[in-house]
């Protein structure tokens, strides 16, 4: 039996905040479409959501790192009309400050949290506007707003999402798709093993587990958010930074520099 919420694709499944949202998703009685590298994980991953909520659940491996099972996960997206909601997820974080970082490292970074969220979010958003309805969950960082206590390349990744999801917001208002992006501090995944670190070694108190934080941010989504930062109790300080950025608008592209420049206009 086929649900009627439809079904959820969540990229990078097989661990992690991946693994936590399918969870919650198949709680929910979404069935799902896993993506990662790794089969065995997702399968046994599948086995159990399918045996504890009675959804299906199934396995599509990729690696999106590489742009063929990129154009995979995409041809997915857009022919399977079951397919409701979309959990754009898979990246890989820093071994490190960048000047200490090998920049072939630094590539594959860009190729997975850039150039394959890109591409996934953006095929997904055309399905689902085509179809008439859907959703697109983007996981972005809080270090999108604040770039210079991180890795400045994931960073910037991760404002490349935050980018992506606010510009899509705005092309997508008026019809039934919606967007969000999650916002994550330091979250208790393997993310940091991966990369020869360990989440004991960070403050505790900044620490965040990964059902926590998919349980706010799936909270932040029923609740109509844009943008979902699970920590931050004030939604005020946002507000105001948000106001702070619209005030500079008007003000971003003229046809004169400024006076503080003073810089003798040609016309």
């Amino acid at each position: 039996m086929t649900s009627t919420l439809g079904t959820a694709l969540v990229t990078g499944a097989s661990s992690g905040i991946g693994a936590v949202y399918a969870d919650r998703l198949a709680r929910r009685g979404y069935d799902l479409i896993l993506v990662a590298r790794d089969v065995a994980r997702l399968e046994k991953l599948g086995e159990r959501l399918a045996g504890d909520y009675g959804v299906k659940a199934q396995v599509l491996q990729a690696d999106l790192g590489d742009r063929a099972d990129v154009r995979k996960v995409e041809e997915r997206l857009r022919q399977d009309a079951g397919i409701t909601l979309f959990i754009n997820n898979a990246g890989i974080g820093p071994k490190g400050p960048l000047l200490k970082t090998d920049i072939d490292y630094l590539d594959q970074m860009v190729e997975l949290n850039v150039v394959a969220t890109n591409r996934l979010a953006i095929a997904a958003a055309q399905a689902f506007v085509q179809r008439g309805s859907g959703a697109i969950i983007n996981t972005a960082s809080v270090v999108a707003l604040v770039p210079q206590i991180f890795n400045g390349t994931y960073s910037a990744t991760k404002s490349f999402v935050l980018t992506l999801t606010e510009s899509l917001a705005t092309e997508l208002a008026g019809t039934s798709v919606r967007i969000q992006a999650v916002l994550p501090g330091l979250t208790r995944t393997e993310i940091f093993d991966r990369v020869g670190g360990s989440i004991d070694n960070l403050d505790q108190n900044m620490v965040m587990d990964a059902g926590d934080l998919v349980d706010a941010a799936l909270a932040g989504f029923d609740q109509g958010e844009l943008i979902t930062i699970p920590s931050l109790a004030d939604k005020a300080l946002y507000d105001a930074y948000e106001t702070a950025r619209g005030a500079m608008a008007p003000h971003l592209s003229l046809n004169k520099p400024a006076p503080r420049y003073g810089v003798r206009s040609a016309a």
